[in-house]
């Protein structure tokens, strides 16, 4: 989905793995098996406000009741694991647990606001923790570069966030009044995210509740890291296999000298001559590589580091200095360059 993530799954990301597993079986459970017990966890306005139903706002807005919602939100939450990697588990938490209490409101204004203006009777909305992953579209679109990845018939970009957008699109026409939801998470999403409301200074997660949590919860939902090795096609050709595994050992030096030298910049307080210490990525070689290879002494020209890519990644929250050394050690490739400040 994100080609800036790379394959390391839930990695860093015990909430998400959380949110994917507890909600979608409680569905699946309730889809299948009792299905006399849905009406408890049914989003029903009509019953918060008339008989004072306030446990519904809890239930209700917890468990997606349809399966297509609840497919298509898993796909959206697994999507926007990144931010659970880039902020840490403790300050996602608190950005869905603020978004999800906000939407409470708005979906109850959005609501009186419709049935005033158009004279119609909204019982129910859509069931489900839909509010959070709407409000999740907020820092996806202000943070994540846009990186396009082919053209259709030409005119068409595809980047690496379409996908995001389609599975969105399609959970908003999964039903009548979902729009309401949808919006209700934006506008959430929008308000917790303003620096000048600051909202999440109000409704965060204690520090005491994240400690405990992170050592009863995270053990349980914490996944092992991801192994260094990649598996090759089977119908790959000797060439092609030499090809990969020497792009994966280039990815992994990288990785590990990125790391080192910013651990030294850090302790100096210093810039870092990348040129002297790091070329730019080494020249890669096919089957005869043997016989093509650059003398040592050879010196590679300096890498041209695009502003646009310094822009984009400073767009994420990085440094441009941060972003200037990525971008240097990843020869001007952002996805690397991403990958490098997300992970150190």
């Amino acid at each position: 989905m994100f080609t800036s993530t790379g394959s390391s799954g839930l990695y860093k990301a015990p909430l998400s793995k959380g949110l994917l597993i507890v909600p979608s079986t409680l569905s699946l459970l309730l889809a299948l098996l009792f299905q006399h017990y849905q009406k408890f966890f049914t989003y029903n306005l009509q019953a918060v406000k008339e008989e004072f139903q306030i446990w519904r706002l809890i239930c209700g807005r917890t468990v997606c009741l349809d399966l297509k919602d609840t497919f298509c939100s898993s796909l959206l939450i697994y999507n926007f694991r990144i931010f659970e990697r880039r902020y840490g588990s403790r300050k996602f938490s608190s950005f869905l647990l603020g978004s999800w209490m906000l939407s409470v409101l708005f979906d109850l204004l959005l609501v009186e606001a419709v049935e005033y203006s158009f004279d119609l009777t909204i019982s129910s909305l859509p069931s489900g923790f839909l509010g959070p992953v709407f409000a999740l579209f907020v820092p996806f679109y202000c943070s994540i570069p846009r990186v396009q990845v082919t053209h259709i018939l030409g005119q068409f970009s595809i980047t690496n966030k379409t996908l995001v957008y389609i599975l969105g699109l399609q959970l908003l026409t999964s039903g009548t009044y979902i729009w309401i939801v949808a919006l209700s998470g934006l506008i959430s999403g929008m308000c917790y995210s303003n620096s000048v409301l600051k909202v999440y200074q109000i409704l965060c997660v204690p520090s005491g509740v994240a400690k405990i949590f992170s050592w009863t919860l995270e053990p349980i939902f914490s996944s092992t890291e991801p192994s260094s090795e990649t598996r090759v096609g089977m119908g790959a050709t000797v060439d092609i296999q030499r090809q990969q595994r020497m792009e994966l050992l280039d990815q992994q030096i990288l990785m590990s000298q990125f790391a080192q030298m910013r651990r030294q910049r850090q302790q100096q307080g210093g810039m870092i001559n990348w040129n002297r210490l790091f070329p730019p990525l080494r020249h890669r070689r096919n089957a005869n590589y043997q016989d093509n290879r650059q003398p040592e002494h050879e010196v590679l020209p300096p890498t041209e580091i695009s502003e646009e890519q310094v822009a984009r990644l400073m767009e994420m929250g990085f440094s441009r200095v941060d972003a200037l050394e990525a971008l240097r050690a990843s020869n001007n490739d952002i996805n690397l360059a991403t990958n490098f400040l997300l992970q150190h």
